[in-house]
């Protein structure tokens, strides 16, 4: 049974136990690490049908607060999400400081980040790729896929995609670790200087493997991103497509109200 609200309205009882849930880990009460009360525990709690409290977990998990690990129930998160400032992330100074994007923002969220190269070689361009590359599809191209981990949990998954008459003479691009700075500092090294970077974000659902590759509860909203890096003659010479657990990133846009 529901609780009547303003205007006659009824909040289905699996949404105030889900509130109640939330409401007690941003209080504190259930603190980072702490298992969330069993699906057992939740029906004597409540008084409530096992149905009722597997609708609630399910608002819970939707909430972004809890990790979900099969077999063995959920628990809060542990850590607060990596803030991405648009407007200085990928700041030259810090690609001199030798830090690359990722590494420099989970290090100013405290942070212990880990990247682990998947891929790094040869392949023909799909055809959105090679739009966004101005090149033919199936045009050879470099392909670097990477998995970024934050305090040992798989957090996003990236892969850049760069022309190959670009990269064949930088050979940094093709080994596991590019040096300080990451790939954006060895293209400046070779005469790529960026003027700015275009990115077009959506969210969805986590595909199955997305959510696996990930460690995420199935449907999970993951944040899709893809970025062109633009430099000062126009050319595309990178394009990062990246996709996010959405509850570990925060997006903050610095937006000038200039005519």
């Amino acid at each position: 049974m529901g609780t009547a609200v303003g205007g006659g309205k009824t909040v289905p009882r699996y949404l105030q136990i889900a509130e109640d849930i939330v409401q007690q880990i941003r209080a504190g009460v259930l603190k980072p690490g702490d298992q969330v009360p069993s699906e057992a525990e939740m029906v004597e709690r409540y008084g409530v049908s096992g149905g009722t409290i597997r609708k609630a977990m399910t608002e819970i998990r939707a909430s972004g607060l809890v990790d979900t690990r099969h077999g063995k129930g959920s628990y809060v998160k542990a850590r607060p999400p990596v803030r991405h400032r648009s407007s200085d992330r990928f700041r030259r100074s810090l690609r001199r400081g030798g830090k690359a994007a990722y590494l420099a923002e989970s290090e100013q969220s405290g942070a212990t980040a880990r990247v682990s190269v998947i891929f790094i070689g040869p392949m023909e361009a799909p055809e959105e790729i090679a739009q966004r590359l101005d090149v033919e599809p199936g045009t050879q191209i470099l392909a670097r896929r990477r998995l970024y981990f934050r305090n040992g949990t798989p957090v996003e998954t990236a892969t850049s995609y760069l022309p190959w008459d670009v990269v064949k003479d930088i050979p940094e691009l093709f080994a596991e670790n590019p040096g300080g700075g990451g790939i954006y500092a060895r293209l400046e090294d070779h005469g790529h200087v960026f003027a700015e970077f275009v990115e077009t974000l959506q969210a969805r659902p986590a595909a199955k493997a997305e959510a696996s590759e990930l460690a995420l509860s199935p449907g999970a909203p993951v944040i899709h991103l893809l970025r062109n890096a633009v430099t000062e003659t126009g050319r595309v010479v990178e394009v990062c497509d990246t996709l996010m657990a959405a509850d570990q990133f925060v997006f903050e846009y610095r937006i000038p109200a200039a005519d």
